[in-house]
């Protein structure tokens, strides 16, 4: 079995999390499995502490840490889940975090980061800023906790998948969002050393470089970052491309009109308020509706760090 297929790091990671994350609900709901015209369970990581299923991988990693580490600190780049997250972690565990954020972060996303003594360092927009804000910050001495591209941080989060798949083992495929490949990886791992049959990842038409990258088998370049799901505006990982590459059965695109769709009906059907960037796996459900009529699909709800919509009352 190569290490791609060996879920076994992911039920040790499991194991020694397990005192620090929330083991999240699976979601049931009649009303929405009509609407999709499949049977869905949704793994509701938006429930996680920090609001999204980053606390995961930011706390597998940290606790990998030395001592001598762990007093040296920690540095990542994050639009704002996996910075939350090792922030919190971090918090708990006595580990100062610093995060280079872009400018155009939401502001919910900044608060959560500021509330866990984040100390945020305001950098531009895009691959190239984050960049430059990791190797400015090689010579400090801090460690660098990458927001998806480590066996560490995928490890971490295949356990939502885990999880899921011991509440429900019996599934026909795992839906998850793409961004950097880190939640996908480790889905695409937990789910195919399950032995469930399909796995896809999902991702804005107006990020779609992953899905370049999984056509061609040459990793492509971040898309300027346009699309609302600004969870998922960044470069798949050289780590996780080839994971994502052997397990992943295929990337499907949505819009973003479409995964706002979808965001607000999950919301109606089910009174979960989620990211756009988890409303596209049920985008996904809704575009390719014949690929999914009638089967059993679990789907990863990755966050909802987002401001409530003005017509919640």
């Amino acid at each position: 079995m190569t290490l791609q297929l060996d879920s076994s790091s992911i039920q040790v990671a499991a194991k020694l999390i397990a005192p620090m994350v929330r083991r999240t609900t699976v979601l049931v709901s009649l009303k929405l499995n009509e609407a999709l015209g499949a049977n869905v369970w949704l793994k509701c990581e938006h429930l996680q502490h920090t609001g999204a299923f980053k606390y995961r991988g930011a706390c597998h990693a940290l606790l990998q840490l030395s001592e001598a580490e762990r007093a040296q600190g920690v540095y990542t780049v994050s639009s704002g889940n996996h910075g939350t997250a090792l922030a919190a972690a971090g918090q708990k565990l006595g580990i100062k975090v610093r995060v280079g954020v872009a400018a155009n972060a939401s502001e919910v996303k900044r608060a959560n980061m500021a509330k866990y003594d984040a100390e945020l360092v305001t950098i531009e927009p895009g691959m190239a800023a984050r960049e430059a804000f990791v190797a400015a910050q090689r010579p400090t001495g801090r460690i660098f906790i990458p927001p998806y591209n480590h066996a560490h941080i995928w490890q971490g989060q295949g356990t939502a998948t885990y999880e899921l798949l011991q509440e429900q083992p019996e599934l026909d495929c795992v839906i998850a969002p793409l961004g950097g490949g880190g939640l996908l990886s480790g889905t695409s791992v937990a789910a195919k050393a399950h032995g469930v049959p399909q796995v896809f990842g999902v991702e804005p038409e107006l990020a779609a470089d992953g899905e370049a990258s999984f056509r061609t088998g040459v990793l492509q370049p971040a898309m300027p970052p346009l699309s609302v799901c600004d969870g998922l505006l960044t470069s798949v990982g050289d780590q996780t491309f080839p994971i994502i590459r052997q397990n992943v059965d295929d990337i499907l695109l949505v819009s973003d009109s479409e995964a706002l769709a979808a965001q607000k009906l999950v919301f109606e059907l089910t009174d979960q308020w989620i990211e756009p960037s988890s409303a596209t796996v049920i985008a996904a459900i809704q575009r390719y509706s014949k690929l999914f009529k009638g089967k059993r699909i679990g789907v990863i709800i990755s966050g909802g760090n987002i401001a409530p919509p003005t017509f919640i009352s």
